[in-house]
């Protein structure tokens, strides 16, 4: 295999792994309301679930943000 076979798949891993982030960080803010009332904890647990959604939002963004400049710094 090549070596830009390799960085390619890398580089389509890294952003499977950011979309799976953005899911899952989207369904812990919609689900969050249900997981504190079926479980019975304070309502302060609900705001540590969204922040949590939060800081996995900025992890993407941060990590999509490095791709693009690393894929834009390949081209030219």
């Amino acid at each position: 295999m090549t070596q830009g076979s390799d960085q390619d798949r890398a580089f389509a891993r890294q952003g499977r792994v950011v979309a799976v982030v953005i899911a899952l960080g989207g369904l812990l803010a919609i689900f969050a309301p249900v997981l504190v009332s079926l479980t019975g904890l304070p309502a302060r647990y609900e705001i540590l679930f969204y922040l949590a959604s939060l800081a996995a939002f900025v992890w993407a963004l941060v990590v999509a943000i490095r791709m693009w400049r690393t894929r834009s710094g390949d081209e030219g």
